[in-house]
Order: C-alpha cells, then sequence, then structure tokens
C-alpha cells in the first residue's frame, strides 16, 4: 500500500481540509496516511514552515496551496509509480520497503548523531585542542608521564618548536627567534640556551622541538601558537553557532579562500620560502621569522572562516537526515498503532 506523508501543525485549516481530501480519495487511492507535526522540530520547521500543508507520496511532493485535483494527481501518480515497482518485484526496491517498516539499532544512533552533532563536534575539538593546554599544566605538578604521553601523541600532528609555542608558568608566555624581532621579550636562544636555530636543517631545531621547558621559563603547549588559535577559534565558532540556533548562513567559498586562507598561507609560505637558504629568493624574499601575534592571529581567522564556511553546510546535511528518520519513525509508529 501507498504511504503518504502528511506535514502539518496545530491549528492550520488548511491541514485540515487537506486531510478530509485525503480521507475521501481512500477508496480509489488506497494509501495509509502519516502525520508529521513540523514543530517537532526544528530542521522540519526551517523546511516547511512557510508552506503546510505538505503531501509526499513516493518521489512526489505538492505544497500548499493546492486543490482536491492536484491532490488526485499527485496521489495517482505515486499510485502507478508504486505498482510498476512492485510489478517488476525489484530486489532493492523490496529491500527499500522492509528497511522502511523496521527501526534498526543504526537508525537511532544516526538519529542521535543527527540531533546532537554540534555538541559532539564541540565536545572532541575542545578536547582536542584541551589536551596540549593541559600538558603543561601537568608538567608544573610534577605529573611527568602523563604530560610527556601528550607531548608524544600531538608530535606526527605539530613541529612543536619552542620558539614557536606559548608557555605557562613561565616568565613569559612565548620565546620567539631574535629573527622575530619582538621587542622586549627573552628570545628562545636566550631563555634555554639552544642556538643556531635560524636555519631550517639545524640539528638545533630538533632539541627546540623536544625541548618541553623548567621552572625558569615554563612548560610549553603541545600544539604551536597557530594551531591553538586555529582550533580555539573553531571551537568559539562551535559555540556561537549553537547558540544562535544554528541559523548562520555558510561562508562564501571565495571569501573561505581570500580571507581564511590568504594570510594564513602568506604568512607561512613566505617564512618557508625564506628560511630555504636559496641564493636565487634572497633578494626577492629576505629572511623573515613570523611573530607570535600574526600567527594567533592568522590562525584564529583561518579557524574562524573555515568553521563559518563548514558548519553551515554540516547542519544542512544533518538537518536532512533528522527529517528523514522523523518521517521514517512516525511512520513505522503508526503502522504498529
Amino acid at each position: 500500500m501507498l504511504t503518504v506523508t502528511l506535514y502539518t501543525r496545530r491549528d492550520c485549516h488548511l491541514c485540515d481540509t487537506a486531510k478530509a481530501d485525503l480521507k475521501s480519495l481512500m477508496e480509489k487511492y488506497p494509501h495509509r496516511l502519516v502525520e508529521v507535526d513540523i514543530d517537532s522540530d526544528p530542521a522540519l520547521k526551517k523546511a516547511y514552515g512557510e508552506s503546510v500543508p505538505v503531501i509526499e507520496a513516493g518521489p512526489y511532493k505538492l505544497s500548499a496551496p493546492f486543490d482536491k485535483q492536484k491532490l488526485m494527481m499527485t496521489l495517482g501518480a505515486a499510485s502507478d509509480r508504486r505498482g510498476q515497482l512492485d510489478k517488476l518485484g525489484r530486489e532493492d526496491h523490496r529491500d527499500r520497503v522492509r528497511r522502511g517498516q523496521e527501526i534498526s539499532g543504526g537508525d537511532r544512533v544516526m538519529f542521535w548523531i543527527s540531533r546532537h552533532y554540534l555538541a559532539v563536534v564541540n565536545f572532541f575539538i575542545l578536547l582536542y585542542m584541551g589536551l596540549p593546554v593541559l600538558a603543561p599544566v601537568l608538567m608544573k605538578v610534577g605529573a611527568t608521564a602523563p604530560a610527556n604521553l601528550i607531548y608524544t601523541m600531538y608530535k606526527p600532528l605539530c613541529h612543536q618548536f619552542g620558539f614557536r609555542s606559548f608557555f605557562l608558568f613561565g616568565e613569559q608566555a612565548y620565546y620567539p627567534l631574535a629573527e622575530a624581532h619582538v621587542d622586549e621579550v627573552l628570545t628562545f636562544d636566550q631563555a634555554t640556551g639552544i642556538q643556531n636555530l635560524r636555519s631550517p636543517a639545524s640539528p638545533a631545531r630538533f632539541d627546540a622541538r623536544e625541548f618541553v621547558g623548567n621552572e625558569a621559563v615554563g612548560y610549553k603547549m603541545a600544539l604551536c601558537e597557530r594551531d591553538i588559535a586555529i582550533y580555539g577559534a573553531i571551537f568559539l565558532f562551535g559555540v556561537v553557532y549553537a547558540a544562535t540556533g544554528r541559523r548562520v548562513k555558510p561562508l562564501h567559498w571565495i571569501l573561505w579562500v581570500v580571507i581564511g586562507m590568504g594570510p594564513i598561507g602568506l604568512d607561512g609560505f613566505s617564512q618557508l620560502f625564506s628560511q630555504m637558504e636559496w641564493s636565487w629568493l634572497v633578494g626577492i624574499l629576505p629572511y623573515r621569522e613570523s611573530t607570535p601575534f600574526l600567527r594567533v592571529l592568522t590562525g584564529a581567522v583561518f579557524g574562524l572562516m573555515t568553521a563559518w564556511f563548514a558548519y553551515p553546510y554540516m547542519e544542512e546535511s544533518m538537518s536532512e537526515t533528522r527529517q528523514f528518520f522523523v518521517k521514517k519513525f512516525a511512520s513505522v509508529a503508526d503502522r504498529i498503532s
């Protein structure tokens, strides 16, 4: 039998009329009616709030305003299609019908994820960013084993150079190279005694990566300044996005490329190539070392733009998933009752 879904809401005169028309057509076009209240889910309310009543029958959809004649045409087309599929007896069609009549554990898990994905993402971003911040705290209190475990876990994910990382519990929050030209701060070599860090090929850079800190200079975070800014901005956007009801529209991809990727790419690659010690490039791109301020600024802008670009599209996908399962659960519950 054909299943017809009526998206409706309370105190809707047109919805009552559509329901009465469907009942009057039951004999000519046998069907099972499933009613879904759009106010039961924000995604449904957003999708159908201005269009109820909405009729779905197979692949056909009919939005208000419509009359009984249009409803008959829609039911007729859906009934003919269902009849043809039943005659063909295709295995994939029978499987879809069977799956539509039962709720699996996977269905419940996917529906839960579609409703709570943002909280899950925010939690994991906070965890990913929080562990590197926890590492120096653990070092400070003498819990060196778990702290070193965190540093080791994040080594494949970040260069962890001490001169490009934040420190906690020391004289300064950062210790840049002298080439960064940050005034009135101790440089990394002055604070640690690790010399010859100018060249990317210098063995001393391995020492700068392995250097965790001490009581005098403090203890470094397990992610660099730029990465902390990136994930911090992503987390903050996620919190704001949740607080605003996930109604922020996605950032245009051109703005993401220009504003998000442009500054971080310019800062990072100009630093990288300027330190390659290529003689032909020296006159064009003099040696430069980025500052903590620029790393944080470009990282935060990149993180913010990336989240602004990605999260609304993620919500769009999850919204469609929620709509599917709300409809399916209502259909199965109606069948059982």
